[in-house]
């Protein structure tokens, strides 16, 4: 007779069927509660848009009896609403927050530059230029009046468009000091060898490498501008120069207000930069990642 050992030792026998792994508990655990939060995620961020949609299509009457759904939709709410001032509003504000984002890079890219690889400011100048821009807003409305005002910029698109660009800066070098950091050395080093300058440096080798961290946060910081408030109400008056948040407060403001054509009107406001950050979805993802691995 042939001896069997059995126990965690054994081998498997010729012809036999390799045993399966066992699945672990903790990671199914774990998978299940990952599942969850991402379900319980996307439920908080879908359904307050959903009964946004479902507004946008009632009437008034069907709004003040507390319907969820509407009976008969009301496109009449999304006419009035096109027809309002919120599509000129929607134009400025992506004018000034991708304007403003381009300058912001523009001005950002030098700064974080310098401070990450000449040392410059030592290694407090990164947080100290950051700290401004976490104080109230409202703090700078009389000086940034008053510079407008000075260079004749007050109540314009160019001059929200300058102030969005310049408020935004310290962020931004804040984020593309840890996206240069992670560049290795030697390829700037090389370039040296070859013969290349500071400017050239930057521009022709740093750049190129640095194209997907550039996006993400160029749509990080004209997702900022897009959604500013404060400042567009302070700077700009007229309805030539509103942005789209101003155009939607001022429909909260009115005396009769038509929660129907409000709702439309905040869904075409939504459509335009929620496009445009799916759109660019891969590039903003590869940013941040490429920012996250050393």
């Amino acid at each position: 007779m042939t001896d069997i050992i059995e126990g965690p030792a054994s081998k498997t026998l010729p012809g036999a069927d390799p045993p399966r792994p066992r699945a672990r508990r903790g990671s199914l655990g774990a998978s299940a509660i990952s599942y969850g939060w991402v379900a319980l995620s996307a439920v908080v961020v879908v359904v307050p848009l959903l009964y946004l949609v479902a507004l946008s299509l009632m009437t008034q009457g069907q709004i003040s009896a507390g319907l969820l759904f509407p009976t008969e939709p009301a496109w009449q709410n999304w006419v009035n609403a096109w027809n309002s001032a919120i599509p000129r509003g929607i134009f400025n504000s992506l004018t000034a927050a991708f304007a403003g984002a381009l300058l912001t890079l523009a001005l950002a890219l030098p700064g974080a530059w310098t401070i990450a690889r000449h040392r410059t400011g030592g290694r407090a100048l990164s947080g100290l230029i950051l700290s401004p821009w976490l104080l109230p807003p409202i703090v700078a409305i009389i000086p940034l009046l008053t510079l407008l005002r000075v260079l004749g910029l007050i109540n314009t698109l160019e001059g929200l468009t300058l102030v969005y660009a310049l408020v935004n800066v310290p962020v931004a070098i804040w984020l593309l000091d840890g996206f240069i950091r992670r560049i290795p050395v030697e390829i700037e080093e090389a370039a040296r060898l070859d013969g290349a300058g500071e400017f050239q440096l930057l521009f022709r080798v740093v750049v190129p490498v640095l194209a997907p961290a550039l996006i993400a946060v160029g749509v990080i910081v004209a997702i900022l501008n897009y959604n500013e408030f404060l400042f567009a109400t302070f700077l700009t008056q007229s309805q030539d120069s509103q942005t789209v948040p101003v155009v939607l407060a001022g429909m909260l403001s009115e005396r009769v207000q038509d929660f129907g054509r409000i709702a439309a009107s905040s869904l075409l406001a939504v459509i335009p930069i929620f496009t445009i950050a799916v759109l660019l979805q891969r590039h903003l993802v590869e940013g941040l990642t490429t920012g996250a691995v050393k």
